[in-house]
């Protein structure tokens, strides 16, 4: 057995993730969960949202499965996700966006994945006034290095040739910002040498925005910094259904932490709506993650044959008529 640290998180965390749990314990995934705490619920409860023994149990077990998290408004705290990501260094934030079957979507046939530099760029909020109390003028600084870079950069054509796809994307701005972004692109053509079977090429990040709404099938693996990531992550997620259809990883050198990236969803939390997709194949990104491709395999079948034979169980966002719990047993039914 494999012992993973389990965050359900706030508003349906508790509601997905136990979804998610009873789908792995179907297919036979030898997981042992280990229950801990993190948000807006433990900040109530121990007046801290991420409470120590939760940051110690993923020291100890090195793989976390988390739900969403409601970071408390005016207590010090930026984002509890930020904040995992920067202690465990999670440089590589991977984010697959996949056409699903019986989806509806203007676009078919994506199949993508966005590598994320995670703990760097504009997006790490190093920020200051410059004049003191009068509040006029703000800067903020962006932090790019040669070894973050080539950690991400590399970590995308592996990945590449470990999944059969034929090329990477490199996005950036270094027609602009020439030294941040420059780095970045020139480490990602020192990188590409190495990798002369997979084919490079790189965008201006606005240049990419519009050729993912125009051919999006034309990417395989995209790697770029950490805001433009996090913007585009967003947009390939939105061409295949949004966040409630996408999954997430996060991964460092020792420790990874797989993560639904939709909101907790307060408003419907506690009623049975809620789409464990996102959740669910973030967990099949855990489960590659420790080397059961095969559950992970099956279990995505499964979840395509519900999607297919019996959309009726799905839940409303998507087109469904059913509810977390039909869809879940769905998916069992079909493992």
């Amino acid at each position: 057995m494999k012992k993973v640290v389990l965050i359900a998180g706030d508003g349906i965390g508790t509601e997905i993730t136990a979804s998610v749990k009873k789908i792995l314990e179907t297919a036979g995934a030898p997981i042992e969960w280990i229950e801990r705490e993190a948000g807006l619920g433990a900040y109530e409860k121990y007046d801290n949202p991420l409470p120590d023994e939760t940051v110690a149990a993923i020291e100890e077990h090195k793989v976390a499965l988390k739900g969403p998290l409601t970071t408390p408004v005016g207590t010090g705290f930026r984002s509890i996700n930020v904040a995992l990501r920067q202690k465990f260094n999670l440089y590589s934030n991977i984010r697959p966006a996949i056409t699903l079957p019986n989806v509806d979507t203007t676009f078919k046939e994506v199949d993508m994945v966005i590598f994320r530099e995670n703990t760097q760029g504009l997006y790490i909020g190093k920020e200051h006034w410059v004049d003191g109390d009068d509040k006029s003028h703000a800067e903020s600084i962006a932090v790019v290095t040669r070894e973050a870079s080539r950690k991400i950069i590399t970590s995308a054509f592996k990945y590449a040739l470990q999944n059969n796809k034929k090329k990477v994307t490199l996005v950036h701005k270094a027609n602009i910002l020439k030294l941040t972004s420059g780095l970045f692109l020139e480490v990602g053509r020192e990188v590409a040498k190495e990798f002369p079977d997979v084919e490079f090429e790189d965008l201006i990040v606005d240049n990419m925005a519009m050729q993912m709404v125009m051919r999006p099938q034309q990417f395989d693996v995209v790697v770029t910094t950490n805001l433009f990531g996090d913007i585009l992550s967003d947009l390939a997620s939105g061409l295949v259904g949004g966040l409630g259809v996408t999954g997430s990883a996060n991964i460092g050198d020792d420790v990874a932490m797989f993560e639904a990236v939709h909101g907790s969803a307060p408003d419907i939390a506690g009623q049975n709506k809620a789409n464990p997709i996102a959740l669910l194949f973030s967990s099949l990104l855990m489960l590659e993650y420790l080397d059961e491709k095969p559950i992970a395999e099956n279990i995505r079948k499964a979840i395509y044959k519900t999607l297919v034979e019996n959309k009726d169980a799905c839940t409303l966002d998507i087109g469904g008529k059913g509810t977390t719990d039909s869809f879940t047993e769905a998916v069992c039914s079909n493992l």
